[in-house]
């Protein structure tokens, strides 16, 4: 398979050969989905807790007696209706990971990277260069490349000047080509990515 490359003005500049095994596999939706799940799920801390009523200070001595007094029977102030009391079913820490072998997670990589390019929304360009580290300049070069909104920038390695000049735009991201993953991925829209990028991309898939 072939992708055309372009420059950061938005015009083609040549052509790429891609492995076919890497940008054209099959899409398998319910794959993807089982992987971005699993990759929310191992974001999670899991480290919530609150106290139940047996581990509330205080509490242990019945606050008046059972009848004559008029008011509800009460066993201690630290139940759960009471104000300072116990949580009822309280939350405590817990391990929300899922597990996802290398070869599912690898083939879901795979699918979401063929679907970019079959939707053409993989881009691929020649470099990513900026003579400084501002803004306005990584603005201009997402105009000129139509990049749109949540737009991804896969770099081969640092850049420090590309890395700065888009920390402040919301529509844009940058990533390592050894750091991509299928949540990144699907939330993206545009993916730009280096040769360099694409070489390493392809290295590590193959």
């Amino acid at each position: 398979m072939e992708l055309k490359v372009i420059n950061t003005a938005g015009e083609e500049v040549g052509t790429v050969t891609v492995s076919d095994e890497i940008f054209n596999a099959e899409y398998n939706e319910a794959l993807i989905h089982q992987v971005v799940v699993a990759q929310l799920a191992n974001k999670r801390q899991g480290t919530k807790s609150t106290l139940t009523r047996t581990e509330v200070s205080g509490g242990g001595i019945k606050p008046w007696r059972q009848k004559g007094t008029g008011r509800a029977r009460q066993g201690s102030i630290r139940s759960p209706q009471w104000r300072h009391g116990g949580v009822v079913f309280a939350p405590k820490p817990r391990d929300f990971s899922k597990k996802i072998n290398k070869q599912m997670k690898k083939q879901a990589l795979l699918s979401v990277l063929s679907e970019k390019v079959r939707c053409g929304e993989f881009i691929v360009l020649d470099t990513l260069e900026l003579a400084e580290a501002k803004t306005k300049l990584m603005a201009a070069v997402c105009a000129k490349l139509d990049a749109g909104k949540k737009a991804m920038f896969v770099l081969a390695g640092e850049n420090v000047n590309v890395a700065r000049a888009t920390a402040n735009l919301p529509e844009a991201e940058i990533c390592a080509a050894d750091l991509i993953n299928v949540y990144g991925l699907v939330r993206a829209g545009k993916v730009f990515v280096t040769k360099d990028a694409l070489a390493k991309i392809e290295e590590a898939n193959k």
